[in-house]
C-alpha cells in the first residue's frame, strides 16, 4: 500500500486513495458516504487543494480527490499524449474501479478543464458539473489581453518548444512555484503551510514539472481542437452546471464586447447554468471555502442523488 502523503493533516477520517488504471497510477484521498462526487484540482497544486473543502463534504458524499495524472503522486504509466481526453477517460476508469458509475464533478483551475471535458465526452457518467475560476479553453484564446499575458505567463511559457520550459524551471523550482503561489494567492502566507509543503514536494519533481508542461501545450493544441469540433457540431454539457468565479478581473473580463461574464460564456456551452460571484482570489477552494461550501452543497443536493 502506498505510503499517505504529508497531507495527512489535512484529511483527518480520509482514507489513502490508490488506484490503478490502464495509464494511471492516481494517488489521493477518499472519504464520506452518499452519493459519490469527484474534486479536482487545479495548477500547481495536489489534491491539498481541498482540504478546507473535503470535510464538509465528506459528510454528506463520498468524495474522492486525486492528483491529476502526472500531479503530486498519481504516476503516468505511459509517454503517450495527456490532453483533457485523455485524463477525462482515466478519471472515468478511476472511478469506475471505486464502484462509482455516475457521479458529480467539481473541478477548479486545470482540474475544470478536465472536468467539462469529462462531463462532455461522457455524458451518462457526469451527473453535475462545477466550475471554480474557468471557463472553456476555445473561449480564453480569443480574450487573451496584456492583462492575462502578465498574470498568466506561464501559459505561454510552458508552450515554448523542445525543453527549455523544463529547463528553465528545474533551474530552481522552490523559487518558480513559491512566486506563482504568492501572486495566485495575494501572499503565499495565506495558505496552509502543509498544503504548500506538498505542492513544494510535489513541484521538485522532475516527473511532475513535465506533466504540468505537456498539460498546458495541449490547451494550445488539441484541447482547443476538441472544444472547436464540439462548438461547431453543437455538442452541449447536459447535466446541470455550477459556475463559482472571483471577483478579480480574469480573463472573461476580455471577451468580446467585455461585458460578458463568465456565467454568459457557460451558457455557450450549457443550457442549465447558474452563477455566483465570490470575493476571493483566483485560489478559491482555499480562500473561501465557506463560500464554496454554502453554494455547492445545495446545489449538489439539488443535482446529484442520482449518482451510484
Amino acid at each position: 500500500m502506498r505510503q499517505i502523503s504529508p497531507t495527512t493533516s489535512l484529511f483527518e477520517g480520509f482514507s489513502v486513495l490508490d488506484c490503478t488504471t490502464s495509464r494511471v497510477r492516481f494517488a489521493g484521498v477518499t472519504g464520506g458516504d452518499g452519493p459519490p462526487v469527484l474534486l479536482l484540482h487545479g495548477y500547481p497544486q495536489t489534491h491539498a487543494t481541498w482540504h478546507a473543502v473535503a470535510p464538509a463534504l465528506a459528510a454528506r458524499y463520498s468524495v474522492v480527490i486525486p492528483d491529476l495524472p502526472g500531479y503530486g503522486r498519481s504516476r503516468v504509466r505511459d509517454a503517450g499524449p495527456w490532453d483533457k481526453r485523455a485524463v477525462a477517460a482515466e478519471l472515468v476508469a478511476m472511478m469506475q474501479a471505486l464502484g462509482h458509475e455516475r457521479f458529480a464533478v467539481v473541478g477548479h483551475d486545470r482540474g475544470a478543464r478536465a472536468g467539462y471535458r469529462l462531463a462532455l465526452d461522457h455524458p451518462d457518467r457526469v451527473s453535475a458539473y462545477c466550475s471554480l475560476a474557468v471557463v472553456p479553453t476555445l473561449d480564453v484564446w480569443p480574450a487573451v489581453d496584456r492583462e492575462f499575458a502578465k498574470s498568466a505567463f506561464h501559459w505561454f511559457l510552458f508552450l515554448q518548444p523542445s525543453d527549455l520550459p523544463e529547463r528553465l524551471l528545474a533551474a530552481d523550482p522552490d523559487a518558480f512555484l513559491d512566486t506563482t503561489l504568492n501572486h495566485m494567492a495575494g501572499g503565499i502566507e495565506k495558505l496552509h503551510p502543509a498544503a504548500v509543503a506538498d505542492y513544494r514536494d510535489a513541484f521538485r519533481k522532475d516527473s511532475v514539472r513535465d506533466a504540468i508542461i505537456k498539460d498546458y501545450r495541449a490547451a494550445y493544441g488539441p484541447d482547443a481542437d476538441h472544444d472547436a469540433a464540439d462548438r461547431a457540431s453543437g455538442r452541449k454539457i447536459g447535466c446541470p452546471l455550477l459556475v463559482l468565479w472571483p471577483k478579480q478581473r480574469l480573463v472573461a473580463a476580455g471577451m468580446e464586447s467585455g461585458t460578458l461574464t463568465a456565467t454568459d460564456v457557460w451558457r455557450r456551452w450549457a443550457d442549465d447554468v447558474r452563477g455566483f460571484d465570490i470575493s476571493c482570489g483566483h485560489l478559491v477552494p482555499e480562500q473561501a471555502p465557506g463560500a464554496v461550501i454554502d453554494v455547492l452543497v445545495p446545489f449538489l443536493d439539488a443535482t446529484s442523488r442520482g449518482g451510484t
